[in-house]
């Protein structure tokens, strides 16, 4: 799980009881509020499907779900809709059971949670298939991630679309740290710690600040390879996908930041910092 600052999933609100700091904050926790809005993506996964297919989908998987946020999101939007999701750290599955689905009450069945490698099939194809937060960054050469990608076209049910997220532009190659105020004397930092262009090694982090002084330094830590849209793209063809479409997100009434809104743009805008989808038609 992982993101730079979206400004799409900023994330504002009140707080009761004791004052967070290091010591008595969950990481996980910390990360839903800082980082996910699972509302906003299952949105774009249903309209862009239901756009394309002329129905609404049905099946999702959710590569990298990690707490599942986006899974239990997806399954609040109607009984007809269900999840399989993978991943092989059964930490943050553990808490995604306890915090994301335990209130679903019998809605929490129609999940189906996979400790299993990305690359294994689905039990059952998925009209949509994902991987957010640009985890599938962690294959660092062309062939694993051509192998993935394969995978993913073969797992689809006919018809089915894979969507991933990423982002780019001059500011995402700066060893950089960029901080935002999430609330309650919390500060959220998304630390690029360095970047090598000749392997296209990423190495990046999220820590937290607190009103106290207090710091939970490397909650999260990422060992990537930074991905060009272009290359990511031609993989996707060489992988077998029908087309392969781009979404850039729109700017807002300043034209300063994010907008949350992204439209299908084949070339997107020079800026110093950009958030796009790429969405694979089988």
């Amino acid at each position: 799980m992982a993101t730079p600052t979206k400004s799409r999933r900023k994330k504002q609100g009140r707080r009761r009881g004791p004052r967070a700091t290091a010591k008595n904050s969950d990481k996980y926790d910390l990360y839903q509020k800082s980082v996910n809005s699972p509302d906003n993506d299952v949105e774009f996964l249903i309209e862009t499907y239901t756009t394309m297919r002329g129905r609404a989908p049905r099946h999702l998987r959710e590569d990298f779900c990690g707490t599942a946020a986006l899974a239990a999101e997806w399954i609040r939007q109607g009984d007809d809709k269900t999840v399989e999701g993978f991943d092989i750290d059964p930490e943050p599955v553990e808490w995604g059971k306890k915090h994301n689905f335990a209130s679903l009450g019998d809605a929490a069945d129609r999940m189906t949670w996979q400790l299993k490698d990305v690359r294994d099939p689905s039990a059952k194809a998925p009209d949509v298939r994902t991987a957010p937060n640009f985890s599938y960054w962690i294959f660092k050469t062309r062939k694993e991630m051509l192998e993935y990608f394969t995978s993913c076209r073969e797992d689809l049910a006919e018809g089915g679309l894979y969507v991933v997220d990423l982002y780019g532009g001059p500011e995402a190659l700066c060893e950089m740290q960029e901080e935002r105020d999430i609330g309650g004397g919390i500060t959220y930092v998304w630390d690029q710690k360095s970047w090598w262009p000749g392997s296209g090694e990423y190495e990046s982090a999220i820590h937290f600040h607190f009103h106290d002084g207090s710091k939970m330094r490397n909650a999260f830590e990422y060992s990537w390879r930074m991905w060009g849209l272009t290359e990511l793209k031609d993989i996707m063809l060489d992988a077998g996908f029908a087309k392969v479409d781009s979404y850039f997100e729109g700017t807002d009434e300043d034209d300063e930041s994010g907008d949350g809104n992204f439209e299908i743009d084949p070339r997107g805008e020079n800026c110093e910092a950009w958030i796009a989808y790429l969405v694979a038609a089988k």
